[in-house]
């Protein structure tokens, strides 16, 4: 082996062992993230001490967007004329936000964000993401999210169903221009459709006593009228003929007329009135065995055809609207009755000023609801949407006597 031979294996080792020490140096450093939060650390810092001051929430995707307010200490949704919100989702947004860790932090420059799902102006609705942005009562912006893709998560080859699931979501904080964050929040929730944070406390109908229901497009006549006298009993038809006999299954669903009823949206007042056709609107006076007297007005909702509806589809149910009056008259004090002992008498005092409470609360929640109009389901109204022979059993047909002398 010639000398010059020998010196280049000598400089061939050395570069060798060069950057075999060269790898395990960096091996025993690890890899230096550099974005600005790292694994466990809050993707808003901390938020926790800004989050009472937050008084604005607003969530877009794409052109959609909803927007809540804290007026009077209390959420409402500003998109439906300051409806309540439902504070408890709302409370757990913030709470979620401001409690979120980082699981991943990844080096990206924030015009790489779509590549995460977070492209405002994309075509599929999927990419476009969800941004956050929360606000002071002065309109100050304190914090502003966008959320991408969710991560998913690694097959499990011994599942039955296959994929792992998503184990994660991407997030750009707007005041950390360092990079993306993934975050095993997912944040399922987060919705632009109003309905979604409206507070679904809505009408309550107990001990129905009385049900008058009007002619459509004539709130001021009376179509039929059902009562009853006393709270197990079974409903009357007003006037009901002699030969007239009583549709039980038309009339059993009065006694339970709005016990669990539930509403599809608030309609905004600047379209309530163009919402809904006044000479298809009836109205219903409802009285209960405690005083209540509710006055319900509703109607279908007006439905424009669609130019490229398939004539031959099945037609979607038409929506209801209904708008709500309340008063009451709630006894001050009990009805003492003869003979009562002291314990009893101590006993149902408790229960009257107990129920007594509850009504109280009833009725200012009810009023609440006053000069609004909602959007129902058409099976919640069903009961009413009835005429007088609705309520009236079909006369079986007469029977026919045969010819004498037979055929």
């Amino acid at each position: 082996m010639s000398k010059r031979q020998v010196i280049v294996l000598w400089i061939i080792a050395l570069v060798l062992a060069g950057s075999y020490f060269a790898v395990q140096a960096s091996a025993g450093k690890g890899y230096q993230n550099q974005t600005a939060r790292s694994r466990g650390d809050k993707l808003l810092g901390d938020f926790r001490k800004e989050v009472e001051q937050v008084a604005g929430i607003e969530v877009r995707e794409g052109e959609a967007s909803v927007r809540l307010a804290k007026k009077d200490g209390k959420w409402v949704v500003a998109d439906r004329d300051d409806y309540p919100a439902n504070d408890n989702n709302v409370k757990d947004l913030l709470r979620t936000v401001a409690e979120v860790e980082v699981t991943q932090g990844i080096e990206a420059d924030p015009s790489l964000a779509p590549r995460f799902g977070m492209d405002p102006e994309a075509g599929d609705e999927e990419e476009r993401g969800t941004e956050l942005v929360l606000r002071n009562d002065a309109g100050t912006e304190l914090a502003r999210l966008t959320l991408g893709k969710n991560l998913e998560g690694a097959s499990d080859p011994m599942s039955p169903f296959g994929g792992g699931g998503s184990s994660g979501r991407f997030v750009r904080n707007h005041a950390d221009d360092s990079g993306v964050y993934v975050t095993s929040e997912l944040f399922p929730t987060l919705n632009t459709d109003p309905t979604r944070w409206l507070d679904s406390q809505f009408l309550q109908v107990e001990k129905v006593k009385t049900v008058s229901v009007s002619e459509p497009g004539k709130p001021g006549t009376t179509a039929w009228t059902v009562t009853r006298d006393d709270e197990t009993g079974d409903f009357e038809l007003e006037g009901k003929k002699d030969n007239e006999q009583l549709d039980t299954t038309a009339l059993n669903p009065l006694k339970n007329l709005f016990s669990y009823a539930r509403f599809e949206d608030v309609v905004p007042a600047d379209e309530a009135g163009d919402a809904w056709n006044s000479d298809q609107q009836r109205q219903a006076l409802i009285e209960t065995f405690e005083g209540f007297k509710y006055t319900v007005t509703f109607g279908p909702e007006k439905v424009d055809p669609k130019e490229d509806e398939d004539p031959e589809a099945m037609p979607t149910e038409t929506g209801y609207l209904m708008t709500i009056a309340v008063e009451a008259e709630i006894p001050a004090e009990r009805k003492v009755e003869e003979g009562e002992s002291e314990e009893d008498a101590k006993t149902k005092q408790e229960a009257f000023e107990t129920r007594k409470k509850e009504l109280e609360e009833k009725l200012a929640n009810t009023k609440k609801l006053e000069g609004r109009t909602f959007k129902v389901t058409k099976y919640t109204v069903d009961p009413l949407l009835k005429d007088r022979t609705g309520l009236i059993k079909a006369a079986p047909p007469a029977a026919t006597t045969p010819p004498v002398g037979g055929p």
